[in-house]
């Protein structure tokens, strides 16, 4: 590659200048390139050899599809996102192909083309991301907040970009291409740039030279990057981003009511050894529940109550049903002009009704933190913690890291960009009593997003999302009260110590004492009984301070019926919402807890830290052989799950695969028959099922991790001692089966979005392939894998990138409860479900001549790509526990499949794929059985379709539903066009009526086995077919 110019030259280079933890192995060098680029490079000795217009094209490489092809082929991929003052963009790709990469990469940053003809195509691509967005309540709120800003305020705009603003421009003169080219030309130089390169061993001798080779690379590819100087741009804004003393109360497209309150500080980005916004958020909540890598790296926080929080007190009073505080990442609220500190409280019905009595709970909150001075220990528990975590942080995936990396350099010095997330340095008590004084009334924001708002007919729209809204003020004598609350309710108090800190961080692999298995690569079963299934693994290969016990429990009945099955989940929302207190120290001490439902099962997960894992998992199962719900809990749990239940596919692309499987499962409890069961329940009906429920039960689990076998089999143990029932029968646990589509089956599904004022269609295509059982399953699925490894990124170029049909365009295989599936996907605000399917259709039939076009390279490229993929080492405990408890869950147990499927994917060839698609995706081919779903937006009209709502139809096979309120439906297969289909249905409900319902012996819901049942149907049929078809 020829650079113009003098050769370029490293103005610093260093291995020792990060701070990386201990336990870390890869080896990091800072380097800055004369140009004033700074690049941190990162040899990690696991790696093996095996934003929108930047993207479209470079003077190097002009064809706009050349970089994604590349990754395509060399099994990587890429994306690009931006924030409010930097944008960050990512790829990854197998490591011997990493240069070529690079090459393509750097040549966007030094020659980018900016077609006409791909910008003019980019900007229908970011209207389609923003209508993805447009029906999003959070991102509706964020608009609304921009709107409402200070005129002239910096945050005073419209803070995202969709056709019409980039038309407007136009309109008004504004060359788009030469505003483009500015904003490369006054930020897009190696002062402002921040770059991170991840590789591994190439072919030297030792790590050193992977460093230098890596360096070399980024010299003679970056160092064509325009030179500028390392001084960001300054953004500053004089007086307060909103108005005070207002009440904003914004038109929710859930059914939800979230209280926002927000409050402007100073920028702290300069405080990050001493995070005072950090200290503040874990004591308005006392437990955060962290879904973050890093300890702090997500900034809000989630809170569970502890006993003395602010949102137990709130939840005790049925006003509440969670509560999350803190500085965001990213937006708007973390940015040299200021930090906003936001706390968002998710209310309950009555709480709507009390919103000023909440704001005055969070003000005697407050008031409490300055009565009682910033305490030391409390920040020392959370320096302990984060060095804790610091020290012993799971790695997380190569391109994620890289982009976090990249991220980290722009907000910390080189020595801290690992640390600067984790670390609590220095106890600062003025500095918290001074960011404390910024949480006044006059300095507050107040948001409802709610639907039970329009209490006013004054309202206005936000003229970008359409966003309905009040603006109200808020009363002087309020203000006044929040000031200064006359009193502090009793119940309020800051946090006790933390009981569930580690002290312990030896290493079980490391025991000499504990040598049996010590390299086991999968899991043994150590206990297989009547009532538990418990499978064991030692971890040798992280050596981390953890272990994850993941369990699944059936529990008797609690599938059986749709009113078993909301009864079940009801219990399980509530036993979650009793466990709070419990769990909320361990969450904070990085020891999790999870529980969830799935089917008959309550998942239960413990994880993290494994010294105190036993005692946590002990009083977790404690609460949960004896409890039974309150009145009052029960009532707010209710609405709760009400409201979940109302608000399930409000997304059209959740609703599209919501669909999918209603058609697939053989038993499916619908969401309107959730509703229908769950608002006619009382406490006492749930009181009576729950003995019932844990009467007989079913265990299989899994312990991983930094655990000894006899200390797991204590863990399971405790099960048996908290547990002592009787086991579930095999017969009598809930197994999820799919219905196999007859041969050449073509259904077509539609239905409305289900929110009226959604632009976006989706129409989802399923092909069902075969059964995931036997010994050519592997191979199927290596066949299927590779597929879509071909078929991805030209769906991608032609249907995205070309055609624009929207923003979510994308394909994958799908394994629905063992079987083999593939789906293509597409969500558009343009384009009618009736035209996405014919262009969905249209390139489907020239995957043919596509794959019979691919030479022998490019085949063997994508071979050797998605070999790479599945043979890559698993990045923590966490990826391979949750890879492990896959195969246990799915009841197939081969713990190596990946690389089972990598040995198949050898010697499949070109010739294997041809034939899979010629069988399971040619029409012609009697293996080819297809479910389209389509979900139209509100801009679309139903009339277009081929068949009525309510109805599933191809060109051969009709299948009408007819739902009764007792929860059963029945479906009719015909012909189209077959009439009198209600006639049919109607006999069918009588002859169920007659001979099924009047049966003593059957109960609601039960399968009908009813032989009169079966022979009167058969025989009306047969006798007077014409008569009911009318044919």
């Amino acid at each position: 590659m020829v650079l113009k110019g003098n050769p370029p030259t490293i103005t610093f280079s260093s291995d020792d200048v990060v701070l990386k933890s201990p336990n870390d192995r890869r080896l990091y060098r800072l380097v800055e390139l004369q140009n004033g680029l700074r690049a941190l490079l990162v040899h990690d000795p696991e790696i093996y050899p095996q934003e929108h217009m930047l993207f479209m094209g470079s003077e190097e490489f002009p064809d706009e599809n050349e970089y994604d092809s590349y990754l395509s082929k060399h099994g990587g991929s890429s994306n690009a996102y931006t924030e409010t003052e930097h944008t960050c963009y990512h790829f990854e790709v197998k490591p011997e192909f990493l240069k070529g990469a690079l090459q393509r990469f750097s040549q966007f940053f030094i020659s980018p083309l900016v077609k006409t003809e791909a910008m003019e195509r980019e900007v229908l691509a970011v209207d389609s991301e923003f209508n993805q967005a447009l029906q999003s309540d959070a991102c509706r709120l964020q608009q609304l907040q921009c709107h409402t800003s200070t005129p002239g305020h910096p945050l005073n705009r419209f803070f995202w970009g969709n056709k019409k603003s980039l038309v407007d421009a136009m309109e008004k003169g504004i060359n788009l291409r030469e505003h483009i080219f500015k904003l490369y030309n006054d930020h897009y130089h190696g002062g402002l740039m921040k770059l991170v390169v991840i590789g591994g061993v190439i072919c030297f001798v030792n790590d050193i030279d992977s460093l230098d080779l890596l360096e070399s690379w980024v010299v003679e590819l970056f160092g064509a990057v325009k030179k500028g100087p390392q001084v960001k741009p300054k953004f500053s804004a004089e007086g307060p981003i909103w108005k005070s003393g207002k009440v904003y109360w914004l038109e929710a497209v859930k059914d939800v009511h979230i209280l926002d309150l927000s409050w402007k500080l100073p920028c702290l980005h300069q405080e990050y050894l001493k995070k005072p916004e950090d200290y503040l958020a874990h004591l308005l909540g006392h437990g955060p529940t962290f879904s973050s890598v890093a300890l702090f790296n997500k900034n809000i926080i989630n809170l569970s109550e502890g006993r003395g929080s602010l949102l137990s007190y709130l939840k005790a009073r049925g006003w509440a049903t969670s509560l999350s505080a803190g500085v965001g990442d990213e937006g708007i609220y973390r940015s040299t002009i200021a930090s906003v500190f936001v706390m968002s409280i998710h209310l309950t019905d009555s709480g709507v009704e009390k919103i000023f009595d909440i704001i005055g709970s969070v003000y005697q909150f407050l008031k409490l933190l300055r009565q009682t001075s910033p305490q030391e220990w409390i920040f020392n528990e959370l320096q302990n913690i984060g060095n804790m975590e610091f020290r012993f942080a799971e790695e997380q995936p190569q391109d994620d890291y890289a982009a976090e990396l990249s991220e980290n350099l722009q907000f910390y010095p080189p020595e801290h960009v690992i640390y600067g997330d984790y670390v609590f340095k220095t106890w600062d008590e003025q500095l918290i009593e001074q960011i404390l004084g910024f949480f006044i009334p006059e300095n507050m924001r107040v948001d409802v997003v709610s639907k039970l708002f329009l209490k006013s007919e004054d309202f206005q729209s936000e003229p970008w999302f359409g966003s309905r809204y009040v603006e109200e003020d808020i009363a002087q004598n309020l203000m006044e009260l929040w000031r200064n609350p006359p009193e502090i309710d009793s119940s309020l108090h800051l946090p006790s110590k933390n009981e569930f800190i580690p002290s312990d961080f030896s290493i079980r692999a490391d025991d000499s004492r504990i040598n049996d298995f010590t390299n086991a690569t999968s899991p043994r079963c150590i206990i297989d009984e009547a009532l538990i299934k418990f499978w064991y693994m030692l971890d040798s290969t992280f050596k981390v301070p953890r272990a994850n016990t993941y369990f699944r429990i059936n529990l008797k009945g609690g599938y059986d019926n749709a009113k078993s099955c909301v009864l079940s989940e009801l219990f399980i929302h509530l036993l979650k919402d009793q466990l709070n207190e419990i769990i909320y120290q361990a969450s904070i001490a990085k020891l999790e807890t999870s529980v969830s439902y799935v089917g008959d099962k309550l998942e239960l997960k413990v994880y993290g830290f494994n010294e105190k894992l036993p005692v946590l998992l002990s009083k977790v199962l404690s609460v949960a052989k004896s409890f039974m719900p309150t009145d009052d809990r029960f009532k707010v749990i209710k609405e709760d799950m009400e409201r979940t239940l109302k608000n399930t596919n409000m997304k059209p692309l959740s609703h599209s695969s919501y669909l999918r499987l209603q058609v697939l499962c053989e038993s499916f409890y619908d969401v309107d028959e959730k509703l229908h069961y769950l608002n006619d329940l009382f406490l006492d009906d749930l009181k009576a099922f729950i003995p019932e429920l844990r009467s007989q039960l079913y265990i299989e689990g899994l312990c991983h991790g930094n655990l000894s076998e006899e200390e797991a089999i204590s863990i399971s143990n405790i099960f048996k001692v908290n547990f002592p029932v009787n086991s579930l029968p095999i017969e009598s646990r809930h197994a999820e089966r799919v219905i196999c589509f007859p041969s050449g089956a073509n259904l077509v599904r539609d239905v409305s979005v289900k929110n009226k004022l959604e632009k976006n269609s989706v129409i989802e295509l399923y092909f069902q392939i075969e059964q995931d059982v036997g010994v050519e399953s592997t191979k199927l699925k290596a066949l299927i894998d590779l597929f879509d490894e071909i078929v991805e990124e030209p769906l991608f170029n032609q249907l995205r990138t070309k055609e624009q049909l929207g923003y979510v365009v994308q394909c994958s295989p799908r394994i629905t409860y063992r079987v083999f599936g593939f789906c293509f996907c597409i969500q558009s605000s343009e384009y009618n479900p009736v035209y996405l399917q014919t262009r969905v259709d249209n390139f489907i039939d020239g995957l043919e001549e596509l794959l019979d076009g691919l030479d022998g390279d490019s085949f063997e490229n994508y071979k050797s790509g998605l070999m790479a993929k599945l043979l890559e080492k698993d990045p923590s405990l966490s990826y391979e526990s949750n890879r492990l408890w896959n195969q246990i869950v799915d009841k197939r147990y081969i713990f190596d499949m990946s690389k089972k499927e990598a040995e198949e994917l050898r010697d499949i060839n070109k010739h294997d794929v041809v034939e899979w698609y010629k069988t399971y995706f040619k029409a012609s081919s009697p293996k080819c059985r297809r479910l389209l779903v389509r979900v139209w937006g509100c801009n679309t009209d139903l009339k277009d379709a081929e068949a009525l709502p309510k109805s599933v139809q191809n060109h051969d096979t009709t299948l009408e539903r007819e739902p009764w309120h007792n929860g059963t439906k029945f479906f009719v297969v015909c012909e189209p066009g077959t009439q009198h289909m209600e006639t049919l249905l109607k006999f069918v409900y009588e002859l169920y009526t007659d001979y099924v319902l009047k049966n003593p012996f059957y109960e609601m819901e039960m399968p009908i086995r009813c032989e009169l049942f079966d022979i009167n149907l058969t025989q009306a049929v047969q006798k007077d077919r014409v008569a009911f078809l009318g044919r």
